[in-house]
C-alpha cells in the first residue's frame, strides 16, 4: 500500500505539469487581456500603457511567461501577481483556502452522514409511502440549483425576523479573535451554506446508495447468507451495506473540486469567504495568474480526492488490493 501511495503521489507531478500547460494555453486563448480596460480609458497615455505592460510582464513571449510562472512556483512558491488586486496570488488564495477546504470537507461529511442512511432506508422500504416521498424530495433537490436554495433560505430567515444571513460571521465577529462567542456565531451562520451547497449532494448520494443497495440485495451471496441463518442486522451491515457503499467511495474523490468550482454562484449569493468567487472575478477581469492558479488547485484537489478514495476503498473492501 505504501509503495502504491508513493507511486501515485509521484505520478501527480507530471500530471499537474501537463494540467498547468493546458490551463495556461486555455487562459491565453481568451480574447483580450487585463490591460484592455486601460486601453479604452482616454486618461491613460500610450507611454503609461507600455509601462504597465512591461511591469506586468505581458510584453514577453507566451512561452517565457509560462516558464517564469512555473519557475516562481517551483523555486519560491510564488504563483504570480494578481493584476486586479495588486497583490501576490498566494496571499489572496491562502486567506480563503482554509475556509474553502473547511466548507468542502464538512459539507461532504454531512452529506454522507445524511444520504447513506436515507439510501439504505429507501432501498429496504422501496414500496412504502415514506420511501416514495423521500425519492420525490431527492428528485426535487437534484433539479433545484444551489443558488436558488440559498435565496429561498435567505428569504425564509428574513421573513422570520433574522438580519445577518450572509457570510459565516456577523459583522462584529469577522475580525474578532477566536472565542466561544465566535464559534457559536459561526454555527449560527453555517447551517445556511451547508444546506444550500450540500442538498444536491445529499440527493445524489441517496439515489446512488439506494440503487447500489437494491443491486446488492439481489445478489446470490445475500441469499446464501440468509439461507445459512445469518441474522438480519449482520446481513444488512456486514454484507449488503459494506458492498453497496463501494461505488460511493469511488466517486467521493470527484466531490471535492465540484464543491469548490461548482458552487460559485451560491458562494456569491451567500457572500462566503471561499475561492470560488475569486475564480469568477479572475475570469471576468482576465486576471490570468489568479485564474490559472485556482484551476490548478481544483485539479490538485481532484487528484488528492481520487487517491484518498482509492485508499478508502482498499480499507473498506478487503478484496481490493494494490500491487
Amino acid at each position: 500500500m505504501l509503495t502504491y501511495t508513493v507511486r501515485r503521489v509521484l505520478g501527480m507531478i507530471p500530471t499537474l505539469l501537463l494540467i498547468s500547460v493546458v490551463c495556461f494555453a486555455v487562459i491565453q486563448l481568451q480574447p483580450g487581456s487585463f490591460l484592455d480596460q486601460y486601453r479604452e480609458d482616454p486618461r491613460v497615455t500610450p507611454e503609461a500603457l507600455q509601462a504597465m505592460t512591461r511591469q506586468l510582464g505581458l510584453d514577453q513571449p507566451v512561452w517565457m511567461q509560462y516558464l517564469n510562472w512555473m519557475r516562481g512556483i517551483v523555486l519560491h512558491g510564488d504563483f504570480g501577481y494578481s493584476f486586479a488586486n495588486s497583490r501576490p496570488v498566494s496571499s489572496l488564495i491562502w486567506e480563503r483556502l482554509g475556509w474553502t477546504v473547511f466548507l468542502a470537507v464538512l459539507t461532504l461529511l454531512v452529506s454522507w452522514v445524511v444520504a447513506v442512511p436515507l439510501g439504505i432506508y429507501t432501498a429496504l422500504h422501496r414500496h412504502r409511502k415514506r420511501s416514495a416521498a423521500l425519492n420525490f424530495l431527492g428528485y426535487l433537490s437534484l433539479a433545484t440549483p444551489d443558488f436558488l436554495v440559498a435565496l429561498l433560505l435567505i428569504a425564509l430567515v428574513l421573513a422570520m425576523g433574522g438580519t445577518n444571513v450572509g457570510g459565516l460571521f456577523s459583522p462584529d465577529m469577522i475580525d474578532a479573535p477566536w472565542s466561544v462567542a465566535r464559534v457559536l456565531d459561526l454555527l449560527a451562520h453555517l447551517w445556511i451554506p451547508m444546506i444550500a451547497i450540500g442538498l444536491e449532494g445529499v440527493a445524489g448520494l441517496m439515489r446512488q446508495m439506494r440503487a447500489s443497495m437494491l443491486d446488492v440485495l439481489s445478489q446470490d451471496f445475500i441469499r446464501t447468507a440468509r439461507a445459512k441463518g445469518a441474522g438480519g442486522r449482520r446481513v444488512l451491515w456486514g454484507h449488503a451495506v459494506r458492498n453497496a457503499v463501494n461505488p460511493l467511495i469511488s466517486l467521493a474523490g470527484l466531490s471535492l473540486p465540484s464543491l469548490i468550482s461548482g458552487t460559485i454562484i451560491a458562494s456569491i449569493v451567500l457572500n462566503l469567504p471561499t475561492i470560488g468567487p475569486y475564480l469568477y472575478d479572475a475570469l471576468l477581469n482576465k486576471d490570468q495568474f489568479v485564474a490559472m492558479t485556482l484551476l490548478m488547485f481544483s485539479a490538485l484537489l481532484l487528484l488528492i480526492g481520487n487517491l484518498l478514495s482509492d485508499l478508502a476503498l482498499a480499507w473498506a473492501d478487503p478484496r481490493v488490493r494494490f500491487e
